[in-house]
């Protein structure tokens, strides 16, 4: 009879608390404005993880107008040394070319004091009877030696005059040719350095515009950096506020408990000493809890159905109606899923992880609390599976398994393992 008693009162409990443990006006306010923070700071991160792709993009397209610059910089100082060297090769031309005239010149003149020598003397000869004058010369002989002498000059004398004549030519005729070919090369020069120089005035606009390219990017860049600083700022400030929002709540949620167990309690006096303090053990459950293996599975396995089908809310779990539509915060949900064996948490992460014995990682086992630094110190509660694996109710996706073993839980995850089921 008295143990009947007992799970009655104990029963009536659990249903009072429930039922009655409802959400002050002030709670639901300070809950939308905490819920309004976290839409806006999600603009924010949105806002920001676009912010940084566009920074990327420009350090990319940054990276790629260096480049550019840089190989027009190469073709600008290559083109103004060749344009260099075809100057010089210019003005060597123009050198050669003076040389080579005036040697042409001198040539002529040559050619036109021996073709005037020859001419008087062909008009000597003319006037002198032709053959009469030779014949003088060679009839004048004083010897047979002297004869053949004065022949043998003669004859040379003509031939001598005719070769001079024809190397004059072919040493005009050469410097012509060379002439010509110096003049060739010069008109080609004088073509290549138009074409080089329209070459470098190309490049030198090409330069400009990559400069004037490569401003406009580094002001885009400085203005999104800016706007990185400033969002980074704005999130920084909003974070700042969902943390004391959250305290707050935390605050109005700890009174309204501490209100109902005064309310709870003060009916259980009206009972007996021995029903009173029973029913306060069931409230403090601590880690002296014995439970089947059977039962540890459930407290692992009853929040599966919340999978795929509930919401994080902030102080959630605490009613009927938040059990009943899957609205549980992280503490919420452990203390409910440890319920169903009969085995009471307290409501906020920082009463759960003194509830049981405290236990290192390497000695971690299914059923186990595992704790998290999320915006607190321990802010974060969920109930290990096994395998680097937890079951909780995450803000980003409700009740949920996740990973300790990688990415954010494991970087958040600060060793505090609270066994409260032996």
């Amino acid at each position: 009879m008295q143990k009947k008693r007992r799970k009655l009162l104990h029963a009536m409990m659990i249903v009072g608390l429930c039922s009655t443990l409802a959400v002050p006006p002030a709670f639901a306010e300070t809950n939308q404005e905490l819920n309004d923070i976290r839409e806006e700071r999600e603009q924010i991160q949105s806002t920001l993880s676009e912010a940084e792709q566009e920074i990327a993009e420009v350090l990319e397209e940054l990276d790629q107008l260096n480049r550019q610059i840089e190989l027009a910089e190469e073709a600008i100082q290559d083109n103004e040394q060749t344009i260099k060297d075809t100057e010089e090769s210019i003005e060597e031309t123009n050198e050669e070319i003076e040389v080579m005239e005036s040697d042409i010149a001198k040539l002529e003149d040559d050619i036109d004091r021996r073709f005037e020598m020859l001419s008087q003397r062909a008009v000597a000869y003319q006037q002198s009877g032709g053959n009469i004058r030779y014949l003088e010369v060679i009839l004048g002989a004083q010897s047979f030696t002297d004869f053949v002498d004065r022949v043998f000059s003669i004859t040379q004398i003509a031939k001598a005059d005719t070769d001079m004549l024809n190397q004059y030519e072919a040493n005009l005729v050469e410097l012509e040719e060379t002439q010509t070919a110096l003049e060739d090369k010069l008109s080609g020069l004088k073509e290549m350095m138009i074409e080089l120089e329209g070459m470098q005035h190309h490049l030198m606009q090409q330069q400009e515009q990559n400069e004037e390219m490569k401003k406009e990017l580094t002001k885009k860049e400085e203005e999104t950096e800016q706007l990185i600083a400033n969002l980074a700022e704005q999130d920084s400030q909003l974070a700042s506020q969902e943390s004391s929002i959250r305290q707050r709540i935390e605050e109005e949620l700890a009174r309204a408990r501490q209100e109902e167990e005064a309310r709870a309690q003060a009916t259980a006096n009206n009972d007996t000493n021995e029903i009173s303090n029973n029913v306060h053990t069931s409230n403090t459950q601590t880690s002296s809890n014995t439970v089947s293996s059977g039962d540890i599975n459930q407290v692992i396995n009853g929040g599966r159905k919340y999978i795929g089908n509930s919401y994080y809310v902030f102080g959630g779990g605490r009613t009927a109606y938040d059990i009943q539509h899957g609205r549980f915060d992280c503490s919420g949900f452990t203390r409910w899923a440890f319920a169903q064996v009969g085995v009471y948490l307290g409501y906020s992460t920082d009463e759960q992880k003194h509830a049981g014995r405290q236990v290192s990682r390497s000695e971690m086992k299914p059923g186990d609390l595992v704790f998290f630094d999320t915006y607190k110190r321990d802010g974060h509660v969920g109930i290990y599976i096994g395998n680097g694996q937890f079951i909780g109710s995450q803000s980003s996706t409700g009740v949920a398994i996740a990973n300790m073993n990688s990415g954010y839980w494991q970087r958040t995850f600060n060793g505090r393992v609270v066994r409260v089921i032996e």
